[in-house]
């Protein structure tokens, strides 16, 4: 028996026993690495984590609240997807630290929810005091069966988003379930050694890679309210990205993404700023205005106290406070009465704003990526040598694209925990290296890396895939036709105004053509030096029209369980598109500028068109990324470019040179 493993499970009988009818379980070594609850003794991985006694004190706070469930979900009080250390509340509770998912406490059950890319990280994870809900039973219909008529179900409401709050009480109500608000979240009273607040300042972003000022968003905001025919007197703004991109600044309170703790309320005379005041330097007072009164000065207020004054703002005549119902949480909204004080969207203005870049950022926004390609070609070139050597594991790629990223200009870290998987691990659509996970890369397998940086002047985020041996039939098959999905979006041509979700199915076609298909979107919006996943640009049904100057993520993949997995994603803007007959169309113009695994064509399937398109591309990756290799004297890394850019033939059952490249570069190798 390993002492290596000492796990706890409620259910289990032994000689080992911890007073409360706790007990003791060990694990054999080598079961593998997902929880066995059934075997006996039940086995857990080293990645699971203890939650007995938290579980034991969180139902004990629920005691006297009279409550017979407690909701725990994965997000904070401004429903970000990336939330901060301190607020992962669920991943204390429960260990499972994938970034959707929430929880359910009763007085004899704890039950997970999460969607299919996550089972298996969430069986790794969990221990045995824990249920994962697979079958697709929603959260509501499960509370009705468990808890009796007339019980509470109690929520922290700066947790739940106004629709989420909708649903559970449009289905909760008419059963006799009754949803309790407790603003004094439950966890983190429980909390012992909960994470501080992040001690960095919020920053302002330099003159050069700005194209408004502050004022002038005011401004631009302030037009929309004032046209608004329902008349708001104020925006809510909520979501952190919000804040940060109205007034230019940038902070770090939250792991990947350039934000800092804040609300705004602002007016057509007056702005609200709501932060940590003793965070606020000198020099950013002076910067907001914040020591004058007048319509163009930010009033700094404590962030704690957002619900106190947006209730005296609501006391006053005639006033009506604009809200985007997607990032506004419930324990704000609900103080917005009566009914004519408030108005709904399911986005802020400044949200749509946001999602067009102006010329300077657009600008930008391209020069990040170019830098970046530098870095995941390093990446590239120095996997190509290295795993032959079998020395290198999935971790240390990962560490690797992140120090080559760390060495260009205006670096800030990388934008999201860099997935690098091989093999199997790959097929875990959203799987990220760790100690106990990491496999050696191998020629023999696929690797996948989906990585991004943050850099004072853009985000990125590039997905691809690669094989070093001899791939098979059915994975180059399958690689192809997900390059396929990701060059019949590329080209489009459509109206301005379309949705993305009426495109997806490009992504999409060449796969179901053979009964193939993914199980995530097809594509997210992009900030400046924001968040990697930035809303509401992109493929989905909640998604706003295409407008000219969006950047959004094309990311059509596959993956077979327990084999491989394969993505590929790229950057695009759209742009105007020149058509014969109609005017104010638009067309992507792709900004990652990274050539995709040669090994992996199968150009017998592409039509001419994606040929060309793919031709056209690799010249671009030439004019654009060239110098740039040149100017680093990265001299490897741009023979490796060259090689790899070579213009494809229309036919063939590779991806073939043709004799003249080839020539070419024999030629110049002598």
């Amino acid at each position: 028996v390993s002492l290596k493993q000492l796990l706890w499970c409620p259910a289990c009988v032994s000689s080992r026993v911890i007073t409360g009818g706790r007990h003791a379980v060990w694990a054999e070594e080598g079961s593998g690495s997902e929880r066995n609850c059934s075997a006996i003794p039940p086995y857990l991985p080293p990645t699971a984590v203890n939650t007995t006694l938290r579980i034991r004190d969180l139902r004990a706070s629920m005691i006297p609240l009279n409550i017979s469930a407690y909701i725990i979900p994965a997000t904070d009080a401004h429903l970000s997807e990336y939330i901060a250390p301190r607020d992962a509340r669920l991943a204390w509770m429960s260990g499972f630290t994938g970034s959707a998912g929430t929880a359910v406490i009763t007085q004899n059950k704890a039950v997970l929810w999460t969607d299919s890319r996550y089972w298996i990280q969430a069986e790794r994870q969990i221990d045995c005091n824990w249920e994962l809900e697979r079958d697709g039973e929603d959260i509501t219909n499960w509370l009705i069966l468990e808890i009796p008529e007339g019980g509470q179900v109690g929520f922290d409401p700066f947790l739940f988003s106004v629709d989420t709050f909708d649903v559970y009480n449009t289905n909760l109500a008419p059963a006799g379930r009754i949803l309790k608000s407790i603003p004094d979240n439950l966890v983190d009273k429980i909390w012992t050694g909960r994470p501080p607040l992040p001690p960095d300042n919020p920053i302002r972003l330099p003159d050069n890679v700005i194209g408004r000022t502050w004022p002038m968003k005011v401004e631009q905001i302030r037009a929309q309210i004032s046209d608004n025919p329902y008349k708001p007197t104020a925006v809510l703004l909520s979501a952190l990205d919000e804040t940060a991109w109205l007034f230019n600044l940038r902070g770090n309170d939250i792991p990947f993404n350039p934000f800092f703790y804040s609300y705004t309320l602002l007016s057509m005379d007056e702005i609200w700023l709501f932060v940590h005041i003793e965070r606020i330097t000198e020099e950013l007072k002076v910067y907001l205005n914040s020591s004058c009164y007048h319509s163009y000065c930010v009033q700094l207020l404590e962030y704690s106290s957002v619900r106190s004054y947006l209730q005296s703002y609501l006391q006053k005549l005639n006033v009506r406070v604009w809200v985007g119902t997607e990032y506004t949480n419930q324990a704000l909204y609900e103080l917005i009465t009566p009914e004519d004080k408030l108005l709904t969207t399911t986005y802020s203005p400044v949200l749509t704003t946001k999602a067009v870049k102006d010329a300077t950022e657009q600008h930008i926004l391209k020069e990040a990526h170019i830098r970046d390609a530098v870095a995941v070609m390093q990446l590239l070139v120095w996997l190509e040598k290295k795993v032959p050597e079998g020395t290198e594991t999935e971790l240390t790629a990962a560490h690797f694209v992140d120090q080559c990223r760390s060495k260009q200009k205006n670096s800030r870290g990388p934008s999201f925990e860099t997935i690098s998987a091989s093999g199997a691990n790959a097929a875990l659509a959203h799987y990220s290296p760790s100690n106990e996970t990491a496999r050696k890369l191998s020629v023999d397998e696929m690797y996948l890396v989906d990585s991004g940086g943050q850099y004072l002047d853009g985000t990125t985020d590039i997905t691809r895939t690669v094989h070093w041996g001899k791939p098979t039939d059915f994975q180059k098959e399958a690689y192809t036709r997900v390059l396929m999905g990701n060059i019949e979006i590329s080209r489009s041509v459509f109206p301005a105004g379309t949705r993305g979700v009426n495109m997806e199915m490009l992504g999409r076609r060449a796969l179901w053509e053979v009964g193939l298909n993914y199980g995530h979107g097809t594509g997210h919006g992009l900030g400046n030096y924001f968040g990697v996943h930035e809303w509401p640009v992109g493929f989905q049904s909640n998604n706003i029209p295409f407008q000219e100057g969006m950047f959004t993520s094309i990311e059509p993949g596959y993956y077979k369980e327990n084999d491989f997995g394969i993505r590929i994603e790229d950057i695009a803007v759209t742009v105007p598109a020149t058509t014969k007959l109609g005017n104010n169309y638009l067309t992507f113009e792709t900004v990652s500028l990274v050539p995709y695994d040669r090994k992996l064509i199968n150009t017998s399937l592409l039509s001419p068109e994606q040929v060309h398109w793919l031709n056209k591309y690799y010249e671009s990756i030439r004019s654009v990324v060239g110098p740039e290799l040149e100017r680093q004297a990265l001299k490897e890394e741009y023979d490796w470019m060259m090689k790899h850019t070579a213009p494809f033939l229309s036919a063939g059952a590779s991806a073939v040179i043709s004799s003249v490249t080839l020539l070419v570069t024999i030629l110049g190798w002598l």
